[in-house]
């Protein structure tokens, strides 16, 4: 620097936002301790944990018949429910990203998601049966309301976090707004896109074994008779169907995001 000039201050500090976050996070954390207080009384926790786990083993496998047909059912609502929900959530998601949609389009897409994931899957189930009736398509139309909050909110949040250069850089040269997005944005984020839809899926799986307790179809019902009748061994069985079916699902997930990250290093 020339002599006589004076000195540049020194740059304002960062804020690290992720200490900030961290910071806030615990300290909400520990405003929240109260809500680990018991019931007060004098409860032998752990051996009750063990007589409890102990009634579900070992299980019954004379239900595996009636299990499978309805984790058969629930499969399907599952399967339909995201399948409708990835359809209209893509449009919604591109409509609530930032760096897509126009400015007065953005707030209103997101407050629609937000509604959508505000309200319970159980409660969208009691819509759906309201409007339908007792039958698995309630457990449709209760999952794809509810699954379409959660996956335009992931889905938009993919397009804002890949780089969208690509993008304008393609509108510089004279391509549309549909052009940049397919040959610019979606390459990128079609791995964050299936890992979600995958997700969404494994989730709708677990939460159609529930919405059979309000008539929504799928093993819900059958859940609810065990439970009514502490037949825990048959629980058991029912619990033991779904993990599989998720292992399943996880392993799957895995393997077609691996063959679509290897795709796209191989074009790049």
């Amino acid at each position: 620097m020339p002599p006589g000039l004076p000195a540049e201050p020194p740059p304002p500090p960062r804020i690290n936002v992720f200490t900030v976050t961290l910071a806030a996070f615990a300290l909400a954390a520990i405003a929240s301790w109260p809500a680990m207080r018991g019931s007060g009384r004098d409860l032998d926790t752990w051996t009750n944990l063990a007589r409890f786990l102990g009634h579900f083993f070992p299980p019954d496998w004379s239900v595996w018949r009636e299990t499978l047909r309805a984790l058969g059912e629930t499969f399907q609502i599952a399967i339909l429910a995201t399948v409708f929900a990835t359809v209209l959530s893509l449009p919604l998601a591109v409509l609530g990203a930032r760096t897509i949609a126009p400015a007065w389009l953005v707030a209103p897409a997101r407050l629609v998601m937000n509604f959508s994931r505000t309200v319970p899957s159980l409660v969208w189930a009691l819509f759906g049966v309201a409007i339908v009736g007792a039958n698995p398509l309630a457990g449709v139309v209760a999952l794809t309301l509810y699954s379409l909050g959660y996956l335009g909110k992931f889905f938009s949040d993919a397009f804002e976090s890949v780089d969208a250069e690509v993008a304008r850089g393609l509108s510089a040269l004279g391509a549309n707004r549909a052009q940049a997005f397919q040959y610019g944005l979606w390459p990128h984020a079609k791995p964050l896109i299936a890992s979600h839809v995958l997700w969404m899926l494994e989730y709708n799986l677990r939460a159609a074994s529930i919405i059979g307790y309000v008539g929504a179809g799928g093993l819900g019902a059958q859940l609810a008779s065990y439970y009514e009748y502490y037949a825990w061994d048959k629980v058991a069985t029912v619990l033991l169907f779904i993990l599989a079916l998720v292992t399943l699902l996880d392993l799957l997930g895995e393997w077609v995001r691996r063959r679509i990250t290897r795709s796209l290093g191989v074009r790049r």
